[in-house]
């Protein structure tokens, strides 16, 4: 039968071997590449930016999930230093999708006991994109559950080059000796605020088929596990996050070494 739209293409969960186990082992920190909003909107025959709204949408669904779930840190790579290539209508939309997020969801936040962090380039946003952040950081920093960590006008590359200087700058004012470890050049990263037990991630997941990392946390992600999915960011629902919950535990984390058990 001749059809005169192209039916709509979603993603359905594929059957795999493994399920969750919800007394499984639960990442402490997750992150998401959320790709594929501008996609799903074209195979629907509406505007990209109908897609980030819903997007978004998909952002609360999700939290709420992670939070209940018992995930400490969830961190989501939101607009990246390259997103301001993309038309200038789809930037300021996406320059205003926090102001009407965090004025819809914050009341959410505080009942769900959801602390808003907010990591990048911020100085160089809108003034109404940096006070919609600050006020829904200031609004939620007295919770003490899951950390809702935005990546907004990041990029991993000019983050790992600002760390470098800055600690360059520290070591010719005496502010530190010796050599640069690891460690301390963790210490200057935008995920030291939350703590060196929680700003690498465990797992790393990306929607919409792509298998790249489009530097997102290329320090903090050596050894994160990696879930790439199918699924457009606005279909990514409940069962998915499960699905990549699911492949996570199967994991056997080794970190370069050897599983004694074995």
């Amino acid at each position: 039968m001749f059809r005169l739209f192209p039916q709509k293409e979603k993603y359905q969960q594929g059957t795999k071997e493994w399920s969750f186990d919800t007394n499984g082992p639960i990442p402490q920190h997750i992150a998401v590449i959320m790709d594929g909003n501008g996609r799903w909107a074209q195979n629907r025959r509406l505007p990209r930016v109908a897609g980030h709204k819903e997007g978004m949408n998909n952002v609360k669904k999700i939290t709420k999930q992670a939070s209940q779930l018992g995930v400490k840190v969830l961190t989501l790579y939101a607009f990246s230093t390259e997103n301001w290539k993309r038309p200038t209508e789809e930037v300021d939309f996406l320059m205003q999708l926090p102001v009407d997020f965090f004025d819809t969801f914050v009341p959410e936040l505080i009942e769900e006991n959801v602390r808003v962090e907010v990591m990048g380039y911020t100085e160089y946003l809108p003034e109404h994109t940096q006070k919609a952040i600050k006020d829904a950081m200031d609004q939620t920093k007295a919770n003490t559950g899951m950390v809702l960590n935005f990546a907004l006008n990041y990029g991993s590359r000019a983050e790992i080059l600002t760390a470098v200087n800055k600690a360059v700058e520290d070591v010719r004012a005496g502010a530190v000796e010796g050599e640069i470890t690891e460690e301390i050049l963790s210490g200057y990263m935008m995920t030291a605020n939350l703590g060196s037990e929680l700003q690498d991630p465990d797992l790393l997941i990306r929607t919409s088929g792509e298998e790249r990392i489009s530097n997102f946390l290329l320090w903090q992600i050596a050894y994160s596990e990696l879930f790439f999915t199918e699924a457009y960011w606005p279909d990514f629902d409940s069962k998915h996050f499960e699905e990549a919950l699911a492949s996570y535990q199967k994991r056997n984390r080794r970190f370069g070494g050897l599983d004694e058990s074995k």
